[in-house]
């Protein structure tokens, strides 16, 4: 009923939202069906590769959701399996109910036998039960299975050899040729081809095999954002530097012709009495919904929501009998910030000077963050931000702008504030992007740039400089002129600097990108208009 359910939403387009058994869920994020399941009330751990009950679980739901893409667990923490790892398991379901379904291992028609003769009964009886538990371990423990079909294959054989009842060896045969079956079906499995030259002496039960193949991507309760935490084991690192909340490592993957950024945030630090402490406290912050006009004002709007951020994880921290210096409760409150009314992992990568542009593709989730660094250009980052990640962004930028994002308005331009650095924001939706919202920032300098330091940087000749800045002395009309992202605007601020101060200057922009407060710090005259 549940398989026919599924394929009718397939052929129709539809999601898998409302479909809940047991305790989990398949949900459509974009083109990908993912298999949601929480394990708050399992006294065990939800990881495939350390516990065998988790993945006989995973692999009875996936033998009625064949078509899952992702596995997402919830305990305390979120544990993620991506497209690849989740289709070694889908192979091993598939293979389990090909032999419980459709060879029907577990019944005299798989042994070709109509009549059971009486020197068999207890030999057939013992088949059997060892078949059935082959296939308990083939949920659990494959690669056991798999070592075990062998050794029984290799007694099996011995004892045909020694055998004199002729009942006995119609018998044996039938069911040597059954097992000889299963053991080339599991053979034949991704899973087992990727370590079969590690099953010499392997011990059934043991789980450090499952470790070189499956890998969960583990983040905290209040992140929803998915992050690969640790460095590929056959990358070459390339740099590697620390900004304020997170150590940066550039890296060369054989596997992809772009470079990869790989961001370790300090969440990741964390112990898990912190990250309970987090957890409670967002869920308290969650509480207060803030007014429209709060968002028009988002440093002020940050401050007030660190101050209470910060007295109530002391006061979590003191009901609970946990430790913390201020210093750390600081950065708890920093974080904590960061993922209520700041914009998650977008702000931490924010905070890298070298990064010039972050690009989100549509659907949401399906890839990772690419980003444009100062030094190796274009990369792929370890970040995937989630469904919910981005209509979050989309709600908050359409409060900041005060402008629509719709399908009569699939495009919004607006700009991005945070602590530390702030950017240009170009969102777009459907019907523009037909698989939803997907996302553009144009990270600004923290200090704009001037022509002296384009001639440092050998962008300008001192000649052209001296030109530029004669005509703005003379107080000619200027048209700056460009592609996008060829410069334009970094060129005009440029020329703003050249402007003597005893003069005002107003601008005009869609979106505010010329660095008007900073000319404003060092003595301008200047006032910025928004159309």
């Amino acid at each position: 009923m549940f398989e026919k359910k599924y394929l009718k939403n397939r052929l129709l387009g539809r999601g898998m939202e409302e479909v809940k058994t047991g305790g989990y869920k398949v949900v459509q994020e974009g083109e990908d069906a993912v298999l949601q399941i929480e394990a708050d009330s399992w006294s065990y751990s939800p990881s495939i590769e350390d516990n065998a009950l988790t993945m006989g679980k995973v692999i009875d739901m996936l033998v009625e959701n064949p078509g899952v893409k992702r596995i997402a667990f919830h305990q305390r923490k979120n544990f993620s399996y991506g497209y690849d790892q989740v289709q070694l398991l889908v192979e091993i379901a598939a293979v389990y109910s090909y032999l419980v379904r459709g060879k029907k291992v577990l019944s005299l028609v798989s042994l070709g036998i109509d009549e059971i003769g009486e020197g068999a009964q207890g030999f057939i009886a013992e088949k059997l039960g060892e078949m059935q538990n082959l296939l308990s371990m083939l949920k659990s423990d494959p690669i056991g299975c798999y070592v075990e079909t062998k050794r029984f294959l290799r007694e099996e054989k011995i004892k045909l050899d020694k055998e004199n009842n002729l009942d006995l060896i119609t018998v044996r045969e039938k069911y040597l040729g059954l097992l000889q079956h299963l053991f080339q079906t599991l053979h034949n499995t991704t899973l087992i081809s990727l370590v079969k030259n590690q099953t010499e002496g392997h011990v059934v039960g043991d789980r450090d095999v499952y470790k070189n193949v499956f890998h969960a991507e583990i983040t905290p309760d209040y992140m929803y954002t998915r992050l690969a935490a640790s460095l590929p084991l056959d990358g070459e690192e390339l740099d590697l530097y620390s900004i304020p909340d997170a150590n940066i490592t550039i890296l060369r993957v054989p596997y992809d012709i772009k470079l990869m950024y790989h961001i370790a945030p300090v969440e990741f630090t964390l112990t898990d009495d912190e990250h309970m402490l987090l957890d409670r406290a967002r869920d308290v912050m969650r509480q207060h919904k803030p007014r429209e006009e709060e968002f028009l004002e988002p440093a002020r709007l940050r401050t007030t929501f660190f101050n209470i951020g910060r007295d109530l994880l002391r006061e979590l921290s003191e009901h609970k009998g946990i430790s913390l210096n201020f210093a750390r409760i600081d950065l708890l409150a920093r974080i904590l910030v960061r993922y209520t009314v700041g914009f998650g992992l977008l702000e931490v990568v924010l905070q890298d000077q070298k990064v010039q542009d972050i690009v989100i593709n549509s659907p949401v989730g399906s890839g990772p963050i690419f980003i444009v660094h100062q030094d190796y250009g274009e990369c792929m980052t370890n970040i995937t931000p989630s469904k919910d990640d981005a209509e979050g962004w989309a709600t908050k930028f359409r409060l900041l702008s005060g402008r629509p994002l719709d399908e009569a308005n699939p495009v919004l331009d607006t700009e991005m504030i945070v602590p530390g650095a702030r950017g240009r924001v170009a969102v777009m939706t459907s019907p523009l992007s037909p698989t939803g919202l997907a996302y553009a920032i144009r990270r600004h300098r923290d200090k704009p740039w001037t022509l002296p330091l384009y001639i440092e940087n050998r962008m300008i000749s001192p000649l052209g400089a001296g030109l530029m800045s004669f005509f703005i002395d003379g107080a000619r009309t200027l048209l700056i002129a460009g592609t996008r992202s060829s410069g334009k605007t970094s060129f005009l601020g440029s020329l703003m600097v050249e402007i003597m101060r005893k003069y005002r200057i107003v601008t005009i922009e869609d979106t505010l990108e010329m660095p008007v407060d900073y000319l404003r710090r060092i003595g301008y005259n200047i006032q910025h208009m928004k159309v």
